[in-house]
């Protein structure tokens, strides 16, 4: 393994399920684990195209932990604050998401990613975005976006990637920075946010070609495999999952759900240019 300069270890937030993050310099490390394949794939292949928006991957230390560059920037907290709301910010994350799918895509679908193990609940909708064409982040919330400037600079925390197309990454981060839930589950930041036209300035940043009203039943089947996926996520791998699922996310994602149906036609309207 690589030496690699030591230092204090300052503790960092690692979101919902991520533990044992600390910073030590211009590096963070994280314990290695059944993704660090494939996040080592991908983090190796956006710095070979060229990519500036995600962290670099330089090993792992003398504890076999995961080594990565520490990305400078603001990235936002609980509660979020009030610049998560912000138009242009907005605008500026929907373009690196796009630059990142089209860095990204060359590498296909690669054994690494494909080898990480998915959750297999007893019963679990199909997907119906189509075959996966990406790996995607998939989870492109505020607190794994950095931004410099109020410009978003990086993604960062790519534990949850996986196989994804482009419309399922669109409707994640719609669900996150456009407010695709109920106004009772959002934070404060979102609570007076117009979903139709977030979700316009976001396409339109994005430069998405695609048909819009997809993002509508997309979103839909999202909310239905998440509630699965979570519920087993909770009882087969516990830690953070387990506390989320006893704080409620599975009635959240219900409550997801029901908004999305309920409104579905006039948001798929809305959606067009």
């Amino acid at each position: 393994m690589p030496a690699f300069p030591d230092g204090p270890e300052v503790p960092l937030a690692g979101g919902d399920v991520t533990e044992g993050l600390v910073r030590v310099g211009g590096t963070v490390r994280r314990p290695h684990g059944a993704a660090s394949a494939a996040v080592e794939r991908v983090l190796r292949h956006l710095e070979a195209q060229g990519f500036d928006g995600a962290p670099r991957w330089f090993g792992r230390d003398e504890r076999g932990r995961d080594v990565v560059s520490f990305v400078d920037g603001e990235v936002a907290g609980r509660p979020w604050p009030a610049w998560v709301a912000d138009e242009a910010r907005l605008v500026s994350l929907a373009r690196l998401l796009r630059r990142f799918h089209d860095a990204v895509a060359p590498l296909g679908l690669p054994a690494e990613v494909l080898a990480v193990p998915q959750p297999a609940p007893p019963v679990l909708p199909e997907r119906i975005a189509g075959e996966p064409e990406l790996v995607g982040h998939r989870d492109v919330t505020p607190e794994n976006v950095v931004f410099r400037d109020g410009v978003a600079a990086a993604l960062i925390d790519f534990d949850l990637l996986g196989p994804a197309t482009r419309v399922e990454e669109l409707a994640n981060l719609l669900l996150w920075w456009g407010a695709w839930m109920p106004e009772e589950d959002r934070e404060a930041a979102l609570s007076d946010a117009d979903p139709a036209r977030r979700a316009r300035i976001a396409l339109d940043a994005y430069g998405w070609s695609g048909e819009r009203a997809a993002l509508v039943p997309v979103s839909l089947n999202l909310a239905d495999r998440s509630w699965h996926l979570m519920r087993w996520r909770a009882e087969h791998v516990g830690g953070g999952w387990a506390r989320m699922w006893h704080e409620g996310v599975g009635d959240r994602i219900l409550r997801r759900r029901a908004w999305l149906a309920d409104r579905a036609p006039a948001l798929a309207a809305a959606l067009e240019p």
